[in-house]
């Protein structure tokens, strides 16, 4: 295998004999082989769209497909099989439709793959089609290659999320089947790549819209609120991921049954949607970033949901307990495919649930576009008072790897007269801190999930209108820390926009040459993070 899509790969070069996350050998070569018939039916989606054709079931398959290579989603090699033989079939369903229109449709590589029937002569297959196998003239084309490939799997997710709750758009899936299909071909110079990645990053942008847009629309905007991290007394389910649909039919479904429903990792700023918080049993937050789960669900005494990623391999203590949803799959592990928790939930009364009221911390959540927006006239007239001097978004991915108490650090020397934005599970680092306020203004505003990097956007756009400067100029600085393939999307739509100075951590990634790196220092003066007091020194002068 080789695979180094994340920050945590083995040497910090790639991961060769195992996967880091826990991924197998068996299950690496079926998600290269997986994209590489996706990439076929992207083919024939790109010409199939040259003659007006556009399928609406491939459309949603080929994102839900690529989501599931992402890390930590699925490690089922049964699911993928499936997904290999169901991404052939649509594919020459699709090619009927498009000769019938009167497209061209390639005959040659991954446009007419046929898969074999077992999953031993899959994994022979995919020999040939994993990452270092696509076509390209020299390193620095494979490296953007890969980062399209990457960003692609990002958008997926967040075209998957956004599409569940009635949010699409056909540009983001013309732009995943057209990088999909550009990976294969060796026309394109360097030049053309960097081109891709950049619209990789509009298209990350717009999913983000859309998935902003279903939560906002079917939840309401969040508002502040105080979440707590106790436990109460009585039978109780775990709720850990991204997916808003899943919880809230969880919610529905347990109304009235004795069960407290609590949230893990990234989960904890579904708290503040009003139409979720209106249920009384949807108590509190438990636990922390996805990488503690092995320590922290074993403690849990009630069900546990994993919906769309973050899912690590299960321990023999809560083996019995965990469920998987979506995309998201484990070996053995009960898969619910039908929005039907009744093994959940029947699991949960069957578990002795917590024995008795445990009183925490609070934090707040909440502080999306809308509440921040609502008072923005306050936040202007503090920065022209000089009461606040600066905005650092430190925001991202979390991980084990050393080296992220570098945010923790950061965020404990960030002067008083400065305010802390933060988003996506990377917040664990700092989230409970108390650091008070600024003339009524909280100076940690917990903006939500990865996916909520719309929200800090629409706030930056309109801090530069108010001041009439562009976003560049503003006193805000990017601290970002990556782990997985949604992170790299993310960093594409704020290079799309074209914003500078972005720090990165806590390791550039190993898909980046050296000159890749270098066009980004020059264009973006993106640059890695390096200690938190010589950062601030540099950003506050």
């Amino acid at each position: 295998m080789f695979c180094y899509q994340c920050e945590q790969t083995a040497k910090g070069t790639g991961c060769t004999v195992l996967g880091v996350c826990g991924k197998q050998p068996e299950v690496a070569a079926l998600q290269d082989l997986l994209l590489y018939t996706l990439m076929g039916l992207s083919q024939v989606a790109v010409e199939g769209r040259k003659v007006g054709v556009s399928d609406p079931d491939v459309n949603i398959f080929t994102v839900k497909a690529a989501f599931s290579t992402l890390t930590n989603v699925d490690f089922d090699p049964e699911r993928f099989a499936g997904l290999i033989s169901q991404a052939a079939k649509k594919r020459d369903k699709l090619k009927a439709k498009v000769r019938a229109a009167g497209g061209k449709i390639e005959s040659m590589g991954a446009a007419v793959f046929v898969p074999k029937p077992s999953l031993d002569e899959l994994v022979k297959q995919a020999e040939n089609v994993g990452l270092k196998s696509y076509p390209a003239a020299n390193p620095d084309i494979l490296s953007l290659k890969h980062t399209v490939l990457f960003g692609i799997k990002g958008v997926s997710a967040y075209a998957d999320h956004a599409q569940i709750l009635g949010k699409q758009d056909d540009p983001v899936y013309a732009f995943v089947h057209e990088g999909l299909a550009a990976i294969q071909r060796n026309d394109l110079n360097l030049e053309a790549w960097v081109g891709l990645a950049l619209k990789c990053g509009e298209a990350a942008l717009k999913a983000m819209e859309l998935l902003d847009a279903g939560n906002t629309s079917v939840y309401g905007h969040p508002v502040p609120t105080k979440v707590p991290l106790g436990h109460k007394k009585g039978k109780a389910i775990l709720v850990s991921g991204h997916d808003l649909k899943d919880l809230e039919e969880l919610l529905k479904q347990t109304e009235g049954k004795g069960i407290y429903i609590y949230t893990h990792g990234e989960m904890l700023p579904t708290h503040g949607y009003p139409t979720l918080k209106k249920y009384k049993h949807f108590y509190g937050h438990y636990g922390t970033a996805w990488q503690n789960q092995i320590r922290e669900f074993p403690d849990f005494p009630g069900a546990i949901l994993m919906t769309t990623n973050c899912i690590q391999r299960p321990k023999n203590e809560y083996k019995d307990n965990i469920f998987t949803s979506g995309m998201v799959g484990w070996p053995g592990i009960p898969h619910i495919t039908d929005l039907n928790f009744r093994p959940v939930i029947d699991r949960a009364l069957e578990l002795p649930g917590f024995a008795e009221d445990a009183n925490g911390k609070e934090v707040t959540v909440g502080f999306a576009r809308n509440a921040v927006l609502g008072v923005v006239d306050q936040v202007i007239e503090a920065v022209k008072s000089k009461a606040i001097r600066h905005f650092f978004l430190v925001a991202g991915c979390d991980g084990a790897k050393p080296g992220r108490n570098y945010y923790t650090e950061f965020v404990d020397k960030v002067p008083k007269d400065c305010v802390v934005l933060t988003l996506a599970c990377g917040k664990y680092r700092f989230y409970d801190k108390q650091l008070g306020d600024i003339g009524g203004i909280p100076r940690l505003l917990d903006m939500g999930q990865c996916n909520d990097a719309y929200s800090a956007i629409q706030v930056a756009s309109a801090l530069s209108k108010a001041f009439n400067v562009p976003v560049n100029d503003l006193p805000l600085s990017l601290i970002i820390s990556w782990y997985e393939q949604k992170a790299v999307c993310v960093l594409l739509a704020l290079l799309h926009l074209g914003l500078k100075g972005i720090r990165l951590g806590p390791s550039l990634p190993a898909f980046i040459t050296p000159n890749v790196l270098d066009t980004l220092v020059k264009t973006f003066d993106i640059k890695p993070i390096g200690t938190p007091d010589g950062d601030l020194k540099a950003i506050l002068g």
